[in-house]
């Protein structure tokens, strides 16, 4: 299991999510329109060249597991690091958000529009496409999302977690991950999720739902040089 959670991104990009994905075989980044994900074949020798044809200006990008200098034409706008935790707890034993709708193409400006608001991480238009995301609603309007990002293996990362502040404090978060990991673990899939380390009170709630701490690994947020500074450089919870 730990080996299969070393370079998460590199396994996803280049495994199940290849056809999400773009690059060499030796860097790639999710497609324009999904999250700002990249991930090296060899995190130690990251090939930014092989990447830069796959990059627009103004574009910014999640790199995780890579710490060394920035290389000429690229800069360091946000460094931190994260938790990559794994489930390690028993199934659920029932649905506990059967009010839950499946978020489609329909959805996804709900989605990002509520994303930009809580900033769970990186978050674009068609991120909902990486796997199952389910919301729940108040009419039409949308109080609360989970889904799945990265895919790599048998591991399914539990992302876009996310609740609207003025319905906060009634567990419509958690409710939505227990019915993602009890879908997840009927497939046969072990459930992970990302965490930074100043986030240590969503980092407690994780360990009390049944995740335990498997690696903390560095996350940087990159950009090429010649694009103008970030309005909001920093990397989101």
């Amino acid at each position: 299991m730990n080996s299969l959670l070393d370079n998460v991104a590199w396994r996803a990009l280049s495994g199940p999510h290849a056809r999400y994905a773009t690059g060499t075989d030796r860097a790639r980044r999710y497609a324009p329109g999904f999250s700002p994900i990249i991930g090296f074949a060899d995190t130690e020798h990251p090939d930014f060249d092989g990447l830069a044809s796959c990059c627009e200006p103004g574009e910014h990008f999640y790199c995780a597991e890579w710490s060394g200098s920035a290389p000429r034409d690229w800069r360091i706008d946000a460094e931190s690091t994260m938790f990559r935790m794994v489930w390690t707890g028993a199934m659920p034993a029932a649905d506990e958000a059967p009010d839950a709708i499946p978020l489609g193409p329909a959805h996804a400006a709900q989605a990002v529009e509520l994303a930009a608001l809580t900033r769970p991480g990186p978050f674009a238009a068609r991120t909902i496409e990486l796997g199952e995301y389910f919301g729940l609603f108040d009419g039409s309007r949308l109080m609360a999302m989970a889904g799945e990002r990265m895919w790599a293996g048998s591991l399914r990362e539990i992302s876009g977690v996310c609740t609207h502040p003025d319905f906060q404090g009634r567990g419509f978060a958690r409710r939505l991950m227990a019915k993602l990991l009890r879908r997840q673990m009927q497939r046969n899939e072990t459930p992970f999720l990302h965490v930074l380390r100043d986030n240590g009170g969503a980092r407690r709630l994780y360990a009390r739902m049944g995740f335990r701490d498997c690696r903390e690994v560095v996350v940087r947020v990159i950009a090429p040089e010649a694009t103008s500074a970030p309005v909001h450089p920093g990397i989101s919870p």
